[in-house]
């Protein structure tokens, strides 16, 4: 749950998840030099802590902090950001990680021979999570490597929700908990809907505790259109 200490600070923890190879490290890469470069709501604090194979692959987990700088909260508010290794032998420590995340983006590789792939990891991230997805912790969708060609797009995956039972009619009382799903990428030359999707996910939480983020985000939209503007 969200941690508020005696001095003021509010911690946040926020989680990327997502099969092996699908952007996870790529897309935190990007939030951080992002806000480090330019001025938005949240600024790095400190520097990327990453563990990873000789190929590059996540081998443990990638952790950054970010700081909130516009916020309406009572203190200062941090952001901990983490990354769980896509590999299938890694699942152990992925439920470790997990324990007291607020909200987790789903990162998509959209190639379409990845499709399996991807709902193989969404199966596994609703099971650990335990039926608190969407119902109290926020699901942000990134559908990454839109750079790409032969890839998947929103209603491909918007029914993968629904068949997963993630996804709300608009007569139920969790319609304006649905997933958003934004086409990303997550090359920083490239860069699409990587902090769109971070602030979704960071406006969400604060909207079920006691401060705000600033960040001008859609106001809760099923799914938003993909409007091609970078992040």
């Amino acid at each position: 749950m969200v941690q508020f200490t005696a001095d003021g600070k509010v911690y946040i923890k926020i989680l990327y998840w997502g099969m092996a190879g699908s952007g996870k490290t790529t897309s935190v890469d990007t939030l951080y030099r992002l806000t480090k470069e330019r001025e938005k709501e949240i600024e790095p604090s400190g520097s990327l802590t990453k563990i990873s194979m000789a190929s590059g692959a996540t081998l443990y987990f990638d952790r950054g902090v970010f700081q909130a700088t516009k916020q309406k909260s009572r203190g200062k508010l941090f952001y901990h950001v983490y990354t769980v290794a896509g590999q299938k032998r890694f699942s152990p420590l992925r439920k470790k990680i997990f324990k007291g995340t607020n909200g987790v983006i789903f990162t998509v590789d959209s190639q379409t021979h990845f499709f399996e792939d991807n709902i193989e990891s969404l199966k596994e991230l609703k099971d650990v999570a335990g039926g608190k997805l969407v119902k109290e912790i926020p699901l942000i969708i990134m559908l990454n490597k839109q750079d790409l060609k032969d890839v998947i797009g929103i209603e491909d995956f918007k029914q993968v929700l629904i068949n997963e039972k993630l996804w709300y009619e608009p007569v139920h009382d969790l319609y304006n908990r649905n997933p958003i799903i934004y086409p990303t990428c997550a090359l920083y030359d490239q860069r699409k809907n990587i902090y769109r999707s971070f602030s979704e996910c960071a406006r969400r939480i604060g909207s079920n505790h006691d401060y705000e983020f600033t960040s001008p985000s859609p106001s809760n939209p099923p799914s938003p259109p993909d409007t091609g503007g970078s992040a």
